[in-house]
């Protein structure tokens, strides 16, 4: 078998990949009964003491470097910050190694790391240590940059995200495809038509909001796969269903008319800003406002409920009823 960009996109051909090499070939996956490699969240845990320490890392090979709404700099800490947050941690310290390729301009590279430090200022995170490399011309990418999230949560408040129940409540923070949609767009050469922007902040303040209410069950971002992938995950990891209501999920009318052209589903684009979260059915009403009443809160949404089925279904805007797949392969490569 050969490597083919499909084996990266977050789909079930990836998740193939990572079954059948990684974790087929790793014995030691996890540090004093955490949550390690082989439950496949969007980070681990390291038990000490009366905390838990949450880290995650992830690399950025992203074309275009800058799009709009952000760049790869930006990018590479709000989404390793982000899948700290969704564990139900505070982020606290970021590590960054960068491979540069030769040539590349020192005023990219500047801007990029500007871009970084606002990211990482934004999200109450400091970048603590780290690593820079150049390779060969045409060797590489522009610049990949891998980063490594640390935080820190008491012990016994971790957010796993195959903890769900039937009868939770379904949330999901804000609309859907926007920031695959805007590279894809702006990649593909008529971005410049609408005044569509990737999605790509900080999730903490809106999770950090619902746990002080409670209730919070499991979390995830919805990246690479997007909302199709992460609704499946978290109802396969958790041995139940889910009914989703297609009205309630929210997607922005740049998002509809650029995935028609397309021909992309938005429901499986990754998002870079957004969570979903099975919250206790009698807090989700309250849980709800408080995500709104945040900075990148204001169009969540409750959209959709845990059932006993084994099968994520949507009930579409005409009151019919599908089953909503996790996508083999995301369907826009190269965006995270």
């Amino acid at each position: 078998m050969k490597i083919s960009m499909a084996h990266g996109a977050g789909g079930e051909i990836m998740q193939g990949l990572i079954s059948d090499i990684i974790l087929s070939n790793i014995k030691n996956k996890n540090v004093n009964g955490g949550i390690g490699l082989g439950e496949l969240d969007d980070g681990a845990t390291i038990p000490f003491g009366e905390y838990e320490i949450v880290i995650s890392t992830d690399s950025h090979t992203v074309d275009p470097i800058f799009f709009p709404g952000g760049d790869i700099g930006k990018l590479s800490i709000t989404g390793t910050v982000n899948d700290v947050s969704v564990m139900g941690a505070k982020p606290l310290a970021i590590a960054n190694a960068m491979v540069i390729s030769e040539g590349f301009t020192s005023e990219e590279f500047e801007k990029i790391i500007k871009s970084m430090g606002e990211a990482c200022t934004e999200a109450g995170v400091a970048l603590v240590t780290g690593d820079t490399k150049v390779m060969e011309k045409d060797k590489l990418d522009k610049i990949v940059i891998s980063t490594t999230g640390i935080g820190i949560a008491k012990k016994g408040e971790i957010t796993s995200d195959a903890s769900l129940e039937v009868g939770n409540k379904i949330i999901l923070t804000g609309s859907v495809g926007d920031h695959g949609i805007a590279l894809m767009s702006y990649r593909e050469g008529f971005g410049f038509e609408t005044d569509l922007k990737s999605d790509v902040a900080p999730v903490w303040e809106m999770i950090e909001k619902a746990l002080e209410i409670g209730g919070v069950n499991a979390m995830k971002d919805p990246t690479r796969g997007g909302i199709a992938n992460a609704l499946n995950e978290l109802a396969s990891k958790s041995g139940v269903g889910m009914m989703v209501y297609e009205d309630k999920i929210p997607v922005k009318e740049q998002v509809i008319a650029a995935s028609e052209m397309l021909g992309i589903d938005p429901y499986e684009v990754a998002n870079e800003g957004k969570v979903v979260m099975g919250v206790e059915a009698d807090k989700a009403e309250e849980i709800l406002e408080a995500i709104r009443s945040t900075k990148y809160g204001k169009d969540a949404q409750i959209i959709g409920e845990v059932t006993d089925d084994k099968h994520v279904i949507i009930e579409t805007s005409l009151g019919g009823k599908r089953i909503l797949e996790a996508p083999i392969a995301d369907p826009v490569p190269r965006v995270c």
